[in-house]
């Protein structure tokens, strides 16, 4: 190494001496993320200096073509990497190797702690300080395009790092060399180095080459561009590998979406659909993972949106020639070509779902367990009529008449004559749903139901109201009426219900129970149990008032509507007891249980709890064992 001028020792901050700390002295199953991460910086580094080059041409030459250098010192247990990408001056050396942002340093401290089973480095910001799993030393030469001086950073991962200038010039770029521990000498090994770049890096986009013994440089990657190959000339081993590549997750790809598109908008897409649900998959600051290249040069992968969020479960990259290499990072997002690429992918996706679907719905079943939901949230968002309803074709629901999931298109096929609604209820498990009184009558007559049971279905359902011209209607609304689906005995039994007797006890329902109901009614759905709460066409679905309240988004309850069930035997009980003995506080206290059952079964709280013990105490002392 050069001499240098005015060192100067600086402290880590005290985020990177806790990950170093951690880094050092835990022990990985794969040491070998430590090359992978600096390759990846290196490429990064030639990525930023290829899009500077496009605002300012002076500081590519392109007669010294973008490379990263692999070189070992067996004798003094070195091992560098060299790129001549964008460097780094002073300041950056500082930012770069000297503090960790604070967004996700506390995620991996903590995940270390849990000594978690994943590979951590690498998606923290973290990757460069995994060189101190296998190294004593680690210098950073370094000179940034576009200036004279050249500097260097040296730490032994004790807690401190300098930084000094170099008395003479360096090439641009960056080199990083590490002391390696003697116990990890195989990693200076020439073919154990081959392995890991082609492992892990041979889909970086710039040569990555090894000098060897004879000081002959030998290429270690492909560089393959695998996406602008034809279709039929990819393999699965090359699917597989660059998908563990871009994804970051386990598994092999369920499903592959490889096109080019020759329109109006030219683009080559390359997308995933993991077979492996990401534990991430509904972190409020999950991003979508689609890269965004131009001509086979990266652009980016964070500050443009290629598919809608309703779809970031998709891993892979679009490619296209219609955008400029200079184009704004920050301008991406309102770009023409850009929202144009991606409805095409929005509905190529949901094309090939729909087909998948129709030729394999067990297969689809396992895509859908694990992304359905994230799908669903599509539904919430303002689109067209025609592009929700694509959404919702290949949409798969639990139902009371089929233990496969069910789509919309299977439910309208076996709809009853006569049958204009989509019925549907939202629960939080097919278990507990499938004993909701609210299903009883449709059941009995045979009429299915979806059973609705991901959070998200709360909101779809409440913005959702048709699907080709058929309407959704939820089974807890107070104007069911299942009468045209009821036999001529049903029916005939129904003329009794119009009789002074009838209209007198549910006047005395409403009077004992006042606020707490909006009204009192005869229900048309209810067949083995004797009431259940209701809502008015128009008002706001029970669970989605209930989570409002919950979010403090809303602090009132609206009073809803009572369904008695006038069959039943109690409540055939309560009326033979207040037409023969009148009011008395046993029937109010029993009127008032059977409200709060009601409130219990739908998941409602109940506001008073001393005074829903106290009257089930009263009843009880009435009760002879």
């Amino acid at each position: 190494m050069q001499n240098t001028q005015g060192t100067e020792n600086l402290r880590f901050d005290a985020e990177v001496s806790k990950v170093l700390n951690i880094v050092i002295h835990s022990l990985y199953a794969k040491k070998d993320i430590f090359l992978r991460e600096l390759i990846s910086n290196a490429s990064d580094a030639c990525d930023k200096l290829r899009y500077e080059s496009q605002l300012n041409p002076n500081l590519l030459d392109y007669n010294d073509p973008l490379k990263i250098i692999i070189s070992v010192d067996k004798e003094k247990n070195q091992l560098s990497i060299t790129d001549n990408g964008i460097g780094m001056n002073r300041q950056d050396l500082i930012d770069n190797l000297g503090t960790i942002a604070n967004s996700g340093t506390q995620k991996f401290l903590e995940a270390m702690q849990k000594n978690e089973s994943m590979d951590l480095i690498g998606k923290f910001g973290v990757g460069f300080y995994s060189s101190f799993m296998v190294a004593s030393e680690v210098t950073v030469e370094s000179r940034k395009a576009g200036e004279e001086e050249s500097w260097v950073w040296k730490s032994t991962g004790n807690g401190e790092y300098s930084v000094g200038k170099l008395s003479d010039q360096i090439p641009r770029g960056t080199k990083v060399t590490l002391i390696i521990r003697t116990e990890e000498a195989e990693f200076l090994d020439k073919f154990r180095i081959e392995n890991i770049v082609t492992t892990y890096s041979d889909h970086i986009n710039y040569p990555v080459e090894f000098i060897n013994e004879k000081g002959e440089n030998e290429k270690l990657n492909s560089r393959a561009a695998i996406w602008t190959k034809p279709k039929n000339e990819v393999t699965t081993e090359e699917h597989n590998e660059f998908f563990r590549n871009i994804a970051h997750v386990g598994g092999e790809p369920w499903m592959i979406l490889h096109n080019k598109n020759e329109g109006a908008i030219e683009y080559i897409n390359l997308l995933y659909i993991p077979s492996i649900k990401p534990f991430d998959l509904f972190h409020p600051d999950r991003r979508c993972s689609v890269k965004l290249y131009v001509n086979k040069v990266f652009i980016t992968e964070d500050n443009v949106q290629i598919i809608p969020q309703y779809l970031r479960f998709l891993k892979g990259i679009v490619d296209s020639p219609d955008l400029p290499l200079n184009i704004s990072r920050e301008t991406l997002q309102s770009n023409r070509v850009i929202e144009q690429i991606k409805n095409s992918l929005t509905k190529r996706v949901i094309s090939e779902l729909s087909k998948k679907a129709k030729e394999n719905l067990e297969e689809y079943t396992k895509f859908w367990n694990n992304f359905g939901a994230v799908l669903k949230e599509g539904l919430c968002e303002a689109m067209p009529t025609d592009e929700r309803e694509a959404i919702l074709s290949v949409c798969k629901f639990h139902s009371t008449k089929d233990d496969k999931l069910v789509g919309i298109e299977d439910y309208i096929n076996r709809m009853k004559p006569g049958q204009e609604y989509i019925y549907y209820l939202t629960g939080n498990s097919t278990d507990s749903i499938k004993n909701s009184p609210q299903l009883e009558g449709f059941v009995n007559k045979d009429l299915e139901v979806l059973l609705l049971i991901d959070p998200v279905d709360d909101f779809w359902s409440s913005v959702v109201h048709e699907y080709k011209n058929y309407k959704f209607k939820s089974v807890t609304r107070a104007d069911v009426d299942l009468e045209k689906f009821s036999s001529e005995e049903e029916k005939e039994e129904k003329k009794d219900e119009k009789n002074e007797e009838v209209n007198s006890i549910l006047q005395y329902f409403t009077e004992v129970l006042g606020n707490l109901v909006k009204n009192v009614k005869i229900s048309r759905k209810l067949a083995d149990s004797p009431i259940c709460l209701a809502v008015d066409e128009g008002g706001m679905d029970l669970r989605m008032e209930r989570f409002l309240r919950e979010q403090k988004q809303l602090n009132y309850r609206t009073p809803k509507v009572l369904e008695v069930n006038i069959k039943h035997p109690i409540i055939k009980n309560i009326t033979k007891s207040y037409t023969d003995h009148g009011k008395n506080s046993i029937l109010e206290d029993t009127i008032y249980l059977l409200f709060y059952q009601a409130c219990i079964a739908e998941g409602e709280e109940i506001e008073n709890i001393s005074d829903f013990t106290r009257k089930l105490n009263n009843l009880l002392c009435k009760v002879t064992i």
